[in-house]
């Protein structure tokens, strides 16, 4: 048995945004309007609203979101009497929003609801009605139901999550990511396909997000270098939105696995960018499960699964498992994705690290547990 859940309506297109105002219409009256930093949608956008009849009150976040950033945007929204909420950006953007719109029909403090430094409580009440508009091609977030915040105070990046907080509509425009250079086409475009490929292999997968991410795999494997070496080129850049979007579903559907199991601790303690960390993560990872799975799980399905990966990425019918893991080592250093040293990460920290990735949640989809040992040398390998 399984279940699948996604958000309530998705619209995919080249121009896409165009439909937002029709989709908003019915919504709200008064939106707030989540932005990036640099953002370059807040024109468009309110005009677009306006058009539907709804105002917006405009709030920003410039990096990966803390949970006090997610309180100030509440705050001001709460006091602008929004009822609606409208997310324009990277995933740092989309969980904000996605946070935002959850808080604000649930006036407790954050810590009650969030996992791992909080109490984890369901949220009392449905989140307010929340569009997602992504403008880089990574996270999925416009389909999943969790929001990663940054615990100042803790150091770790944590979730906050329910079924609730699926967006009502997920808007996804391509065009709006031809623009992203290419050190963020990069590092967005490598989680994206790391949230296929781990779906794809964990032991929680089933045949819905097995299609998904098969052909989110298959599409990264063509387009993702030439999205990274030739920004204008539509057609990479439509299949690299794809692959975000199918990752978001699978893995909102049948977790992740130890790369991200690392991200969360890593984000939340080093200045690293969450695309760049499970890029540089993703090869000895992959190559640590296959040599665990040979070792103790032979028979394991997912054996078969990282030899499926081989022959996509290689062209190869007879490739083995850990062709995967070179064809993967090539393009992050084709992509110049730093190592994990360059953010300050140091073999003095791997123990808690280490510590830390056992107890999040992304691990429950890892396709066997790693030991401890294991652990530490597939971060070390990546420092």
């Amino acid at each position: 048995m399984f279940q699948f859940a996604t958000a309530t309506q998705i619209v995919f297109g080249s121009g896409a945004l165009s439909q937002l105002s029709a989709l908003a219409k019915g919504l709200g009256q008064r939106a707030c309007l989540v932005l990036g930093a640099g953002e370059r949608q807040r024109a468009r956008a309110e005009e677009l609203l306006e058009a539907a009849g709804i105002s917006a009150q405009l709030g920003r976040i410039g990096g990966e979101p803390t949970v006090e950033d997610v309180v100030a945007l509440v705050h001001a929204a709460r006091a602008a009497g929004c009822d609606l909420v409208v997310g324009i950006g990277g995933g740092s953007v989309i969980d904000a929003a996605k946070a935002v719109a959850a808080l604000l029909a649930n006036p407790s403090d954050p810590y009650d609801f969030l996992e791992v430094v909080g109490r984890g409580r369901a949220l009392d009440k449905p989140s307010l009605p929340f569009i997602a508009v992504p403008t880089t091609a990574g996270t999925g977030a416009e389909v999943t139901k969790n929001a990663v915040l940054a615990s100042t105070e803790q150091r770790v990046k944590v979730s906050l999550r329910s079924d609730s907080m699926l967006p009502r509509v997920a808007l996804v425009d391509p065009e709006l990511t031809l623009s992203v250079p290419p050190e963020i086409t990069a590092a967005t475009g490598l989680d994206a396909l790391t949230q296929c490929l781990e779906p794809f292999v964990s032991c929680k997968s089933n045949p819905i997000t097995d299609a998904l991410s098969r052909q989110g795999i298959e599409r990264a494997a063509r387009a993702l270098r030439r999205a990274f070496h030739d920004g204008s080129d539509r057609e990479a850049r439509s299949d690299m939105a794809l692959v975000s979007l199918f990752g978001g579903l699978a893995l909102a559907n049948a977790k992740l696995g130890a790369v991200h199991g690392f991200a969360g601790p890593i984000g939340g303690r080093f200045p690293a960018p969450h695309g760049a960390v499970c890029a540089r993560l993703l090869p000895p990872v992959v190559e640590r499960n296959i040599h665990a799975l040979r070792e103790r799980a032979p028979q394991h399905p997912s054996l078969e699964r990282y030899r499926e990966l081989a022959r996509i990425f290689t062209g190869r019918a007879g490739a083995d498992a850990l062709d995967s893991v070179a064809w993967l080592s090539e393009l992050v250093e084709e992509l110049r994705i730093p190592r994990l040293g360059a953010y300050g990460l140091d073999a003095a920290a791997v123990p808690e690290l280490v510590a830390r990735a056992q107890r999040a949640s992304s691990m429950q989809g890892n396709p066997l547990v790693l030991t401890p040992d294991e652990l530490a040398q597939t971060l070390e390998a990546a420092i």
